[in-house]
């Protein structure tokens, strides 16, 4: 294999691997944004640092605040939405069916190189051999 075809394997390998990583990403705004509204409720007892928090005017500019970062926090959960929706269609709309089978196993179920060969029913050795192929016929856009 030549250094250009290895380099852009690679490239494709890591691209394919950001579903995984949006998909736990979201999972953790998701949990980071009930904390927060739920500090919202019971800003009295968040223990935050904030002086005074008995304070009506600072726990107002402290429920902005959490306004705030939620917002953000919802931006970025949709950026990570919008990454791995992108990377499920494009592995959905190859040609070859294994080749697709395989990358969908591995990039987007996570599976692991040995699970992949059972469930298919084809020697590990036969499903990198797959996977190199499918590497080589993914289109990133």
């Amino acid at each position: 294999m030549d250094l250009d075809l290895h380099e852009e394997n690679e490239k494709k390998k890591e691209y394919l691997m950001q579903y995984q990583r949006a998909l736990r990403r979201e999972q953790d705004i998701l949990e980071e944004i009930q904390r927060l509204r739920a500090d919202k409720l019971f800003p009295s007892i968040v223990t935050d640092g904030l002086p005074g928090t008995g304070n009506y005017a600072d726990i107002s500019e402290y429920i902005a605040i959490l306004d705030e970062q939620i917002e953000k926090l919802k931006q970025e959960r949709l950026e990570k939405a919008k990454a791995y929706t992108r990377i499920r269609e494009q592995i959905i709309a190859m040609v070859n069916e294994v080749e697709r089978d395989v990358l969908w196993y591995r990039y987007i179920k996570g599976m692991q190189w040995k699970e992949i060969a059972k469930r298919m029913e084809y020697s590990e050795k036969h499903i990198f051999k797959m996977h190199g192929k499918a590497l080589k016929n993914f289109k990133m856009r």
